[in-house]
């Protein structure tokens, strides 16, 4: 009676190797995982900044005037005296003086262009912000309404 108690106590050395194997790959399958979602966990972060970054400019540039209001044209170098869309045409990010030094990675190219939405004049104003691997380009048009 006493060696029949004996036998059915604990784990065989074979039941404890194949737990360990089976913990020690679902385990690697996790850490896998997870790795994963860390590298990559800033790149949506990126994406967002350089979206609301390319979105404010082309915001900015939408209110502005259709054509200059004051009749000259090309004394406006800083966002001040920009007084209608065609100043931004060919700018870049050193128009912006305030711009925060965290953003310091971003670049941005501005274009306007002359186009006809059916047939209404328009300017065609194209945003593009890039932020490492993102590049996100905006496009709007201001028509003289």
């Amino acid at each position: 009676m006493s060696m029949n108690k004996l036998r059915h106590r604990g784990f065989t050395l074979i039941e404890l190797i194949i737990f360990i194997v089976v913990v020690g790959v679902g385990l690697a399958g996790i850490l896998t995982v997870s790795n994963n979602v860390v590298k990559s966990s800033a790149d949506p972060m990126v994406r967002k900044q350089s979206m609301a970054l390319a979105d404010s400019i082309l915001e900015e540039i939408l209110q502005k005037e259709y054509s200059d209001p004051d009749g000259v044209q090309g004394n406006e170098t800083t966002r001040e005296t920009m007084d209608d869309v065609d100043d931004y045409n060919g700018k870049t990010k050193t128009i912006f003086a305030d711009w925060p030094s965290a953003l310091g990675t971003y670049t941005v190219a501005i274009s306007v262009s002359s186009t006809t939405l059916g047939s209404v004049a328009a300017k065609k104003v194209t945003v593009t912000v890039s932020g490492g691997v993102h590049v996100i380009s905006l496009s709007g048009y201001r028509t003289n309404y």
